[in-house]
């Protein structure tokens, strides 16, 4: 019996075993989820489920995590005259091995200083880069440290 076989089993096993309280409630929310998709987002949760299965830990030998590297920031220009917004999508474009969602809160807050407070676009810009490479370098030394 090979490793992903064990798990199945393991869940089925774990999934009959529970049969009350949370663990029910949610398997039930779950599956009201699934019934809800369509096929194509059915499957795509059956795949995303699958792979969490895959990274639990169990009695299975399980190798370490390939170290991943951080692609080099590209290279594109700050023009002279840019708006915020169009900054922060050059920014994005920049760092596309940025997760923007970590970044949200701090790019929006900045962007609405520019357009509620006033605040002049060359200093939210200045800014904005900023914070960019400050999660840049964040990522970086992390995967380092791996």
């Amino acid at each position: 019996m090979n490793c992903s076989s064990s798990r199945a089993i393991t869940a089925r096993l774990t999934l009959k075993r529970v049969t009350s309280g949370r663990m029910a409630s949610l398997e039930d929310r779950l599956l009201d989820i699934f019934r809800q998709l369509g096929e194509a987002n059915q499957s795509t949760l059956l795949v995303f489920a699958e792979f969490l299965a895959t990274r639990s830990e169990t009695v299975c030998d399980v190798k370490p995590p390939l170290r991943r590297e951080v692609a080099d920031p590209l290279a594109i220009p700050r023009p002279d005259k840019e708006s915020v917004v169009a900054a922060v999508k050059r920014l994005s474009r920049t760092y596309p091995m940025l997760d923007k969602a970590k970044m949200l809160a701090e790019t929006s807050d900045l962007v609405g200083q520019h357009v509620l407070q006033g605040r002049a676009a060359a200093e939210v810009i200045d800014e904005l880069e900023a914070v960019f490479l400050r999660h840049y370098r964040t990522l970086k030394d992390s995967t380092e440290q791996d």
